[in-house]
């Protein structure tokens, strides 16, 4: 193993690994407020809305706003806002990529999500650490695993189809991060009671470590893997790998990109 070049990586681009740890670790802090403000039974918003499936969109698009906000924000444009493991992965499957990148990119999502979580049960306690909340963990609907692994791979494979046919579509390159949060909007109001909407393994994996909720964490680790895996197969058959563009979800042209190695023009 080239350990030199994982120094080097470390040492070039840790302020895009920082960066991709603080983004889901701040998708994980809006989860938690958001599920406490909408499913903590002493809420007042709770109080207000006495509708789950309301509740439930409401929650859907604040989270798929969230998921812009970061996708779009300077920090989220210089690093690419994967702020998942199995979207890292699946770039790192079609060489836009490098493969140290992918790995401190995975770790500081793991690192990041679990800090958020841990920021929220911090502030708000019982309200965000007990049931009906329990850390925002992700867990089957009454089908039970298998339906909610079969969802996670669908929703899994139309994000990343989505993500890939959208970036590479230069009139609507730049609505890729609208794309997407549109999509989280819409999974978690429609998909959510099949599977618990997670498409995220670092996402889950930060709900369960403190929630101690493992019995059905596989299907959060191999239906997003193979869900992206497979949605970025099926891109392939139209387009050929060589013309898919950069891993970023967002290229702006003043923004470094450790992955394809844009460099900002200096000022004339």
């Amino acid at each position: 193993m080239n350990t030199a070049g994982a120094f080097q990586s470390l040492r070039s681009h840790w302020p895009e690994y920082l960066i991709e740890g603080w983004a889901l670790g701040m998708f994980m802090v809006s989860a938690g407020v958001v599920g406490v403000l909408l499913d903590y039974p002493a809420s007042p918003v709770n109080h207000a809305i006495s509708d789950a499936t309301v509740r439930r969109v409401l929650g859907g698009l604040a989270m798929g706003l969230t998921a812009v906000a970061l996708i779009y924000s300077p920090w989220g444009q210089r690093s690419g806002a994967h702020m998942n493991p199995a979207v890292t992965l699946t770039f790192l499957r079609l060489g836009k990529i490098k493969r140290w990148d992918a790995l401190f990119f995975a770790l500081a999502q793991f690192v990041g999500g679990c800090l958020g979580v841990s920021l929220v049960a911090a502030l708000l306690g019982e309200a965000f650490t007990q049931a009906p909340v329990s850390y925002v963990a992700t867990m089957p609907g009454p089908g039970g695993p298998w339906i909610a692994l079969a969802a996670e791979i669908a929703i899994s494979a139309l994000l990343m189809f989505t993500v890939l046919a959208v970036s590479n579509t230069p009139r609507l390159a730049r609505f890729t991060g609208v794309f997407a949060g549109v999509l989280v909007a819409l999974y978690i109001s429609l998909e959510a009671p099949l599977s618990g909407m997670s498409m995220n393994p670092a996402r889950s994996f930060a709900s369960a470590v403190p929630a101690f909720m493992w019995h059905n964490f596989w299907i959060y680790v191999i239906a997003p893997v193979l869900g992206m895996l497979a949605g970025a197969q099926l891109f392939l058959l139209f387009k050929a790998r060589a013309h898919i563009g950069c891993a970023k979800l967002v290229h702006p042209d003043d923004q470094r990109c450790i992955h394809c190695g844009h460099e900002p023009r200096s000022p004339s």
